[in-house]
């Protein structure tokens, strides 16, 4: 069963890049922070990043242990960011990190490689649940970066390409460099 983090600064492109490996058969699991923000607005809670982020990253750790622990057993998984992100986010907002953080890195292990994404401008809009502005995606980039090589991962750079040209570079890295025993 191999886990594998597609990560990258907001507005990179991350989630049609899952939505590409999901048209593909393959499990995906959906960023827990846009989902967490779009319930939180909703129930009208000042438990949003912008607002409160200690509050917002403890929530969005819950729902990604919960999204690790759901997706036990399905084989290859894609993430939509993983556990490290939530560190990245509070170092960015100079918030300190809970040891209990790093624990949890410790207990939901992914796969070594991680498939990162640059931010891209050309790509890039603001929505409701992507509040950052695009320099502040390229730091949040740079930190997520910094966590992820601080915890030992490997990150494979995901060119700037088509979406499905994304995909395909993803699956055909995992079973040429990886082995076919992590591609399904």
């Amino acid at each position: 069963m191999s886990r594998f983090i597609i990560t990258g600064g907001p507005g990179s492109g991350k989630t049609n890049l899952l939505e590409a490996l999901r048209a593909l058969n393959y499990t995906c699991s959906e960023e827990a922070s846009r989902q967490l923000i779009i319930q939180e607005v909703q129930q009208g809670s000042n438990c949003l990043p912008w607002i409160d982020m200690r509050c917002f990253a403890d929530k969005a750790l819950q729902k990604m242990i919960l999204s690790y622990e759901a997706t036990s057993g399905l084989g290859l998984t894609f993430y939509d960011r993983g556990i490290p992100d939530i560190i990245a986010y509070l170092k960015v907002a100079g918030l300190p990190v809970p040891e209990y953080y790093y624990e949890a890195c410790q207990q939901h292990l992914y796969h070594q490689t991680v498939f990162i994404l640059e931010p891209w401008q050309e790509i890039y809009i603001n929505d409701s649940e992507r509040w950052q502005t695009y320099p502040e995606s390229e730091q949040l980039y740079m930190a997520i970066a910094e966590v992820y090589k601080s915890l030992n991962y490997n990150l494979i750079e995901v060119p700037k390409l088509t979406v499905n040209e994304r995909a395909d570079f993803i699956i055909n890295y995992i079973n040429s460099v990886l082995g076919d025993k992590d591609a399904r």
